[in-house]
């Protein structure tokens, strides 16, 4: 059972071609589920992790973390809501990747899960590549962005990536020895590079069982 992890420069098209490798291979995509398995955890709202994840490593919430104790977190909310900070987080990002990966034959999109899967004897990690313009094309295309927003959005995105990885104690995140696949997207199409992927897995899978 395979384990795909897919890591992308913002924009470079990430979502977009790990649903169609998962439809392709009949994988479970692993995004949003993420988030909930996480909400689930904690015990808080899906929504609650969403936030997290734009602001989480800010300045911002930096100063929260420092300032509001989880002890006065716990009066205010009860026993019937949970909490969620920067390690916990991190704590459960970590069991909810692996949980997906022991489950097997899975797209897992982002959030580290290169690292977190690191020695996984099943796991293929790909990373997607294109040049800034390229993403902000693409994000006006697929998601039908004025150009101004789609700049800010990548430019902001591509912060965010730094910043996790930052918090998992990395920053060779595009140190292409980490990856089995690295995929310049401005230079092939969805289709391509679908293909490829799944010739990857298909090629591990029987070297596996042989």
């Amino acid at each position: 059972m395979a384990v795909i992890t897919i890591s992308r420069q913002f924009g470079a098209g990430g979502i977009t071609l790990g649903k169609m490798v998962a439809d392709s291979l009949g994988y479970t995509f692993a995004d949003s589920d993420i988030i909930q398995r996480v909400a689930k955890e904690a015990n808080v709202s899906t929504h609650w992790v969403e936030s997290f994840e734009k602001e989480a490593g800010s300045k911002l919430s930096r100063l929260v973390s420092s300032m509001v104790s989880k002890r006065w977190i716990d009066r205010v909310l009860g026993d019937e809501r949970g909490y969620l900070d920067e390690k916990i987080y991190l704590d459960y990002l970590v069991l909810i990747i692996a949980q997906f990966a022991d489950e097997g034959n899975v797209v897992i999109i982002g959030r580290g899960s290169q690292y977190i899967l690191n020695d996984h004897p099943d796991a293929i990690h790909v990373l997607l590549m294109d040049e800034f313009e390229n993403r902000v094309k693409f994000m006006m295309k697929q998601y039908d962005m004025p150009e101004k927003k789609a700049r800010r959005t990548v430019e902001s995105e591509d912060r965010r990536r730094v910043s996790l990885y930052k918090r998992l104690g990395k920053t060779d995140f595009e140190n292409p020895r980490l990856y089995h696949l690295v995929l310049n997207m401005g230079k092939m199409d969805m289709k391509t590079a679908r293909d490829m992927i799944c010739d990857a897995v298909k090629e591990r899978m029987a070297a596996n069982s042989a």
